[in-house]
């Protein structure tokens, strides 16, 4: 077979490969890449080694089966038999479920996790999003810190262990969406820098130097990235991808990489026949983000909207520390901006940082199925101090509240795991770095961070510590005790109730209809027909529906339905659904 490495600055490259050194030649169609022809099958191990340095694994490894600095391995995709006919499942009407591998399962595995898909299809989710797959030091860690952008973790089963996960999810009925981190690598077992300029001193990002997406050199880094985008959907026949933190992929050419990974996208899913889907992680509240490219927009597929997540939060828990200030200040009004708006921050001061930011999302162009609505995931959760989940501070009424918002509201909802049963264990944030100096630094940085907002170092988990993974499980035996039970079935029953009722699933953001108390604590929307009310208060709230003699769909707690003045009477921390009669 054909083994080939990009090394532009290199003056000779040799394949290590079954204990043979082959000398490579420069391909002269293909400026700064080597090829050499070797023997070779499925599992071959081999690396490549730069001016006679260190043997390296290749930076488009398909396996690392000892880890990040081991060897690669060749793998053969060929070799799997599919077994699901998949036509695929786009993101109009989704309902996402955020799944970390390692922690979804005591036994941390792909295939231990597909095991658990049944609950997935009874609750009523469409897709899985698995956080980040690409190999990490050690075997326990969230994920985005991996590196060989075409590979699997091998402690969460390899290659082959996806491709199970994969075919039994599209058996079940459910899509794949995988979170991709390409605004940073490693930093351990990252030898990009070995190779070629992957990054650039042009532009730094939280983890130091850029990847290099508009530096010399930078078409061929481009294409590193768009090529492992398309290997994931095209080789383990994923449905999506959600890109990491896109913010920081800092590029000035005049075709934006994000622009051309959609261009990508879109024409693999024409290919292939099956709609694929691209989600980013923003912080701009730039509309441009998810607007068609025939529009002018880099043509993204959805972003997480962390506006909506920040003023639910607030309005539920009260805290107001950080970037939460804004939101906790504006109260439901706030929160109503938001749920008819798409962005809180639209162009408004942020006090967090000191200048104005965002700007207006068009509701009438811009599809409310494009924004992703959701009252917790890992970030939200695991970066905080303990890990402390909704579940852990507000009541099973409240946490009712936060499920009626996301799952009847305009946004692609979007669940984390454990989130539907009101899961009592934490969240936390875990590494495993086989690098002591590394890992003493992560845990230091970590316990730094918080004892600057008054914690204490011995009430910060030390990421290092397997005790720390563990807690962060799930308990398996949760939802068939109360009050989990009783959390489970109402997630199920909303799911069921946007699944079948129309007028939840109509992307027409600007026919969303909000009316709210700030005193009294209720909070009410219309969707078409349908109507939601929210008592965020302690005491029971009489509140106008305007509908008379409108009829009870699903509620939290028993209510009677409104009389002829249209006026419900709601207990407190409760919610209802209800319909025209």
């Amino acid at each position: 077979m054909q083994f080939e490495v990009w090394a532009p600055q290199a003056g000779r490259s040799t394949l290590h490969s079954a204990g043979a050194v082959h000398a490579m030649e420069r391909d002269p169609e293909r400026p700064g890449w080597w090829t050499v022809e070797a023997e070779a099958s499925d599992g071959t191990r081999y690396g490549f080694a730069v001016d006679d340095g260190p043997v390296r694994p290749d930076p488009r490894s398909r396996r690392q089966p000892d880890g990040p600095d081991g060897l690669s391995a060749v793998v053969d995709h060929g070799r799997y038999a599919w077994r699901a006919e998949w036509s695929g499942r786009g993101l109009p009407g989704a309902v996402l479920y955020e799944l970390h591998v390692g922690t979804y399962t005591p036994e941390g595995t792909l295939d231990a996790a597909a095991a658990r898909l049944a609950h997935l299809t009874q609750l009523g989710v469409t897709h899985v999003q698995l956080m980040p797959l690409c190999p990490f030091p050690g075997t326990h860690g969230w994920g985005y810190e991996g590196v060989s952008l075409w590979a699997v973790h091998e402690p969460y089963g390899g290659p082959e262990a996806l491709k199970r996960f994969v075919d039994a999810a599209h058996e079940l009925g459910l899509g794949v969406v995988l979170d991709v981190v390409h605004n940073h690598l490693g930093p351990s077992g990252n030898y990009l820098p070995v190779f070629g300029p992957y990054f650039t001193e042009r532009h730094h990002t939280p983890w130091g130097a850029a990847v290099n997406l508009d530096a010399p050199g930078s078409d061929e880094v481009r294409a590193y990235f768009l090529g492992s985008a398309l290997a994931w959907l095209r080789d383990y026949r994923l449905d999506g991808l959600r890109l990491d933190a896109v913010h920081a992929l800092k590029d000035t050419r005049a075709l934006h990489f994000l622009e051309e990974l959609s261009t990508a996208v879109d024409a693999l899913a024409d290919d292939v026949g099956r709609p694929l889907f691209l989600v980013a992680e923003s912080d701009l509240n730039d509309p441009r983000l998810v607007t068609p490219r025939a529009h002018g927009g880099l043509g993204v597929h959805a972003q997480w909207n962390d506006d909506f997540h920040h003023t639910l939060h607030t309005t539920l828990t009260g805290e107001s520390q950080g970037y939460y200030e804004d939101f906790a200040r504006a109260g439901l009004p706030g929160l109503a901006k938001t749920l008819t708006g798409g962005y809180f921050h639209d162009g408004t001061y942020s006090s967090f940082r000191e200048r104005r930011h965002g700007r207006p999302l068009d509701r009438t162009s811009v599809s409310a199925h494009r924004l992703l609505g959701y009252t917790q995931t890992h970030d939200q959760v695991g970066n905080r101090a303990q890990g402390d989940r909704l579940a852990a501070t507000l009541s099973p009424g409240l946490l009712a509240c936060a499920a009626a918002l996301v799952l009847t509201g305009p946004f692609t909802p979007m669940l984390f795991m454990g989130e539907e049963w009101a899961a009592s264990t934490p969240w936390q944030f875990f590494t495993d770095h086989t690098d002591p100096e590394l890992a003493d630094a992560v845990r230091r940085g970590r316990r730094r961070e918080f004892a600057a907002h008054g914690w204490a170092e011995e009430d910060v988990p030390d990421p290092q510590d397997p005790a720390t993974r563990d807690r962060s499980c799930l308990d398996w035996s949760e939802p068939a005790r109360e009050p989990h039970g009783r959390m489970l079935a109402w997630y199920r029953t909303l799911i069921a109730l946007r699944r079948t009722l129309p007028d939840l699933s109509d992307p027409d953001l600007s026919d969303v209809k909000v009316a709210f108390d700030e005193e009294a604590r209720w909070f009410g929307f219309r969707r078409g027909d349908v109507r939601v009310a929210l008592n965020l208060g302690a005491s029971p709230a009489a509140i106008p529906v305007g509908v008379p003699h409108a009829r009870v769909l699903a509620s939290w707690d028993p209510v009677s339905a409104p009389g002829a003045d249209g006026v419900l009477t709601l207990g407190g921390e409760s919610c209802v659904v209800l319909t025209v009669p």
